[in-house]
Formats: structure tokens, sequence, C-alpha cells
């Protein structure tokens, strides 16, 4: 599906969706639980392969009006009786390779041609350490992955660098674990909030964590054997990452848009209400109200530390290009494994578009002021394709193709910018 996307004014108001990072942790909490309900949660390509992960595991999740009703299998997954596609979630995968290891059994876990590009070697040597057997069928770290469990805890020590999902995933499974468990971070951990979400998530479930740091900043977990999960009734919040590209346009384009939903929670992404309002932008947040006010401003370009955010690089490359004077976006190297290497997208489609951009291994420096139509590619990568449909509001005349990736994360996304004025078409 192609996006056909023209100069447009967006004006009124909109809720944001509900979070995709709070709605793959309910649905696989739930699924360890008894019986719990999950309410406003983000049915997208990607939360629906956990979901259909999490049936497979054992779980019965029924679907009824804006919930769903989960009747988990109280700490004992089952073996799958058949493979595991995640398609293109690699949160999916990591969270499941995890879970699945709490079988008696051994797990396949696959998925799309992106998923099969992702590296999992970190998480695959701990498990390995804490009494499961994990593999690589093409013995190179990626999917398609085999699980043979149990679990049974220990002490370990991962790499922090390439992505948060991998500890994540230890966290929600190893509180089942019949030894106590030890993990510490090597390096820095990247994309840090994400953990903080999952734990606060667990402490909602009744699953104690510990989370250490020492002198010289350096993280360890510690997880009590032989919990049990007791989510009963959850709320999704909305999605900081998914909104971002609604506040972009509102500063770009907007003659007063308003976005609700928007609370204060552990959302590492919830740091765009602050970079934009250092980058000059007219904007309020209602706390209370869980309202974001914005205005069309002058913006300027500013230096970034994407480390602990990885997901605003190609909203922030946008804001990049447009703004007066030099934007770096730094520290982003981890950003280069997801979806697709996004700091190189980036560079290609907005280059594409007559922006100044300068691709480095771990940044991006943009010189921003000069931006025209052009037909563009989205690489298959939700997060590029909302990005560049931003960018078209301000450029006017461009054809953005893959249009149909919205759907991993945020399948109402051109719904709602043309719910605000967007001109955007699809084909």
């Amino acid at each position: 599906m192609k996006a056909n996307v023209d100069i447009s004014v967006l004006k009124g108001e909109v809720l944001a969706p509900p979070s995709k990072s709070y709605t793959h942790r309910a649905v696989v909490m739930a699924s360890l639980s008894g019986r719990t309900i999950v309410r406003r949660p983000l049915l997208s390509a990607d939360t629906i392969a956990t979901i259909q992960a999490c049936r497979a595991l054992g779980a019965v999740i029924r679907e009824e009006n804006d919930t769903l009703i989960v009747h988990g299998v109280n700490g004992k997954p089952v073996t799958p009786a058949d493979i595991i596609d995640v398609a293109n979630s690699g949160t999916t995968l990591r969270l499941m390779m995890a879970v699945s290891a709490l079988c008696d059994g051994t797990t396949v876990l696959t998925g799309d041609e992106s998923i099969q590009t992702r590296p999992n070697t970190p998480l695959m040597q701990v498990l390995n350490q804490l009494g499961a057997s994990v593999l690589s069928t093409r013995d190179n770290g990626m999917a398609p992955i085999e699980v043979t469990g149990p679990l049974k805890g220990g002490e370990a020590v991962m790499d922090g660098s390439i992505s948060s999902q991998f500890f994540s995933a230890l966290l929600i499974a190893c509180p089942l674990c019949p030894e106590g468990t030890l993990v510490k971070v090597d390096g820095e951990l990247k994309s840090r909030p994400y953990v903080e979400i999952t734990i606060e998530m667990l402490k909602n479930a009744g699953i104690e964590i510990g989370l250490f740091e020492d002198d010289r900043g350096h993280l360890s977990f510690t997880i009590l054997p032989n919990q049990s999960y007791k989510l009963s009734d959850y709320t999704v919040p909305g999605d900081f990452s998914s909104v971002s590209y609604l506040l972009a346009a509102g500063a770009l384009t907007g003659d007063g848009i308003t976005v609700g939903g928007l609370y204060p929670n552990k959302q590492g992404d919830a740091a765009i209400i602050p970079i934009l309002q250092e980058m000059g932008a007219d904007m309020e947040w209602d706390r209370e109200r869980g309202e974001v006010h914005v205005n069309k401003s002058r913006l300027v370009g500013i230096t970034v530390d994407v480390s602990m955010t990885p997901d605003l690089v190609p909203t922030l490359a946008v804001l990049g290009a447009v703004a007066g004077g030099e934007m770096v976006i730094e520290n982003a190297e981890h950003v280069r494994y997801k979806e697709t290497d996004r700091l190189h997208a980036m560079t290609v489609e907005l280059a594409r578009m007559g922006v100044d951009i300068q691709e480095e291994p771990d940044r991006l420096v943009i010189r921003g002021g000069s931006l025209h139509g052009a037909r563009v590619s989205g690489w298959h990568d939700h997060r590029i394709v909302m990005a560049l449909s931003v960018a078209g509001l301000v450029a006017g005349d461009t054809v953005i193709d893959t249009a149909e990736s919205v759907d991993i994360s945020y399948p109402g996304f051109f719904d709602a910018m043309r719910s605000l004025g967007a001109a955007i078409t699809l084909q």
C-alpha cells in the first residue's frame, strides 16, 4: 500500500492509541496468572503475535468489546503443539524465548524475513547458563530458535548494549524458576526505560524484582524463585512512542491540536515532550487531565541522546530536517538493530527529500530547513512510514510505499491523522 501525502494544516483533538509496550507485557503476565481482564489493549500486528504465542503456550484469551479476558496457565506454560510464528515482532520473540524455556519440552520460534536478521545471542547464552538449552537452527544467533526447558535460575552476566528486551524477558520468566536468579548488566543498559516498564508491571502482578546500581553505575537484578503471578485487572495506558508523530506533526503543521490519554508513567518516549519544548515548540502537558496541546512553532535543532529512547529516532530526524540549524541524534547505534537499520533508512529517505543529513556509526547529523516532496520507501518499518508521513505534511507531493506497516504498532494512524485534517490518501 502507498500513502500519498500533501501539505496540510492539522487542527483538532485525538486520543492516544494504547501502548504497544504495555500491551505486550500485560498479555504475557496475564497469561502467566489465573484470570485477568486487560482493558483497552492495543490490537496491532505485533501484539496479536504475542496473543497467539501465549495461546500456543496454554493461555485462553478472548476479545470482548475493548478488553481481553485471559485465563492463564498459573505459572505453568505448556509445550506448544506447533511452531510459534512471531511475524515481525521482536518483543514477542525475545519474551517468548524466555517464557517458553519454562516448559519441559522444546519450543520452536520463528518469524518473518526481518525477524530472521535480528540478533539474540546474548539472551540465548544467558538462558543456556540458567539451565535451558537454546540454539539457533542456522547457528547465527537469529531465528528460527529452538528452546528446551526447564529454566532453573542461577547467575549470569549479559551485554546491555543491544536490546533491553533481553532483560525484560528474563525478569518475566525467572520469578517462576525453582532457584533464585542474579543477572548482571555488562556495560550500559540501553533503552533502560523499557525495563523499568517491565518492573513496574511485574509489581502490579505481584512479582518482586531487586534492582541494584553500584557506585560506578553497574546494574544488577535479583529475582526470588517460586513466585506467583497475580495480575487480575489492568488498563493499558496511552503510547508516547506512537504519539510522537502526532505531536511532531502538530509542532510542524498544526493550528492547535490536542492529544488525550497521556498520563505520566514509566515510558521513556514521554521525552518527546521536553525535547520538543527545548526545540522551541509551543506546547503544554496537563498531566492531571492527560492532555497535550501543541501549536505550529519555529523549531531549532538541538543535540539529543537517544540511548534510552531509540524509538524516537525517526521522529527526531524529521524534526531536525525542518528545524533551523543543526540537529544531532547521538548514542544511537542500537537503533540499527530494530525492524530495519533506522539510522540508515532515515538517512537515505530524508536525503531523497533534499535534506542535508550525515550518517555516522552511532549518530545522525542533520542541517535542517530544506525539504521537498519525493517518492520514498517505508522500508516495511512502521516507524519509518509514520515519520516520513509527518515529513510529507510539510514537504507535500510525497509518496511512501509499504504504508501498511503502520499496522504493526498503530493501525489507526492514518485515520487519526486524517481526522486532524491531514491530506493523506491511500492506494
